[in-house]
């Protein structure tokens, strides 16, 4: 089969490597598409990424063969995967399955390999049927729509003002989440004009270009003062936790989805004097990740607007190079197999 495989010393390369082999425990999946996450460009830049991993993990497929222990899965089933989850760890026991530490298998960013390949083998816990109705490119993009998902879940909060700070493929995933949810009004702060436009079509409110704007003083404006009940932090810039704290209002949340792998600083006496909540958001859940497929079945959650880039498995280094790297892509998806 062909596959994208990372090399230490070459980055991202075209191999051609034998399908793999399944356990009687495990499914294989021939991937249909597969898309490329902002996590997937930190490990190939991290260097601690092992030599010879197989990334991606934002995968749609068909089981096209079961191990003799698999029950309850046909061939032909189409597919998404996510990783496992124990229901007995801490963190599956808090609701959180996600932070499972107890044999907690995936594939791209863990144990298995990833899906910037012709096949993936998988234990049939990761996998979620998609409807019928569900096209391949959009239940590819279900786990990144989960991710924004999950992101709103946590805040505890029904309704409200919105600022999202960054319009990636994440950020533009929450526009479209928090449209669905009804929250107004919703405000997002992203230099690139693309991207600015893409976040109108997908629902935002107000879009301000931060480059060439007063970021808080405007939020200030379109809050009568009070400023923002939720600010998410997209980006990935450390500086902007801070911004993100004295764009809140009182009372309000600032949660970070973003990956920031450097300390940052923030000023505590914002966090009391406002009795703001900072909070974290990683992953998602296998019921996110539904509830997603749902709203793609009845029409409320079109992800395709955000793909940017649609390239074949053998063009991924090139377009990694050339869109990837330079920021010019929102969302790279390939297309490796056969789409439905």
């Amino acid at each position: 089969m062909k596959a994208i495989v990372f090399r230490k010393s070459k980055g991202l390369i075209l191999e051609e490597l034998p399908i793999p082999e399944i356990d009687k425990d495990q499914v294989l999946i021939k991937v249909s598409n597969t898309g490329f996450c902002g996590s997937d460009h930190s490990l190939v830049e991290t260097e601690g990424t092992p030599d010879g991993i197989i990334l991606g993990h934002e995968v749609s497929g068909r089981v096209v063969q079961l191990g003799s222990d698999v029950e309850n899965i046909e061939e032909g089933l189409k597919v998404i995967v996510r990783p496992t989850f124990c229901g007995l760890c801490w963190g599956c026991r808090i609701g959180r399955p996600q932070l499972c530490s107890n044999n907690r298998r995936s594939i791209g960013i863990g144990d298995l390999p990833g899906g910037f390949a012709e096949y993936v083998k998988v234990y049939p816990q990761m996998i979620i049927p998609v409807p019928d109705n569900v096209n391949s490119i959009d239940a590819a993009l279900a786990e990144a729509f989960a991710v924004a998902l999950h992101a709103a879940d946590l805040t505890g909060r029904k309704k409200g003002s919105v600022l999202i700070i960054g319009a990636g493929a994440i950020g533009l995933a929450l526009v479209k989440i928090l449209k669905i949810k009804g929250f107004a009004p919703i405000v997002v702060s992203e230099p690139v004009a693309a991207k600015r436009e893409l976040a109108q079509k997908f629902g935002a409110d107000t879009v301000i270009d931060p480059m060439n704007s007063n970021l808080l003083m405007s939020g200030f404006e379109l809050t009568n003062g009070t400023g923002f009940e939720i600010v998410y932090e997209c980006a990935g810039i450390p500086n902007l936790i801070s911004v993100a704290m004295n764009a809140v209002g009182a009372g309000g949340v600032v949660c970070q989805l973003s990956v920031i792998y450097q300390n940052i600083s923030i000023n505590p006496a914002i966090m009391t004097f406002k009795e703001i909540s900072l909070l974290a958001s990683y992953g998602n859940t296998h019921e996110e990740n539904k509830r997603c497929l749902q709203w793609m079945a009845e029409g409320k959650l079109d992800s395709r607007p955000l793909v940017s880039d649609l390239v074949l498995l053998e063009e991924l280094p090139e377009i990694y190079q050339s869109r990837i790297q330079s920021g010019k892509a929102i969302k790279v998806m390939l297309q490796i197999g056969e789409e439905f």
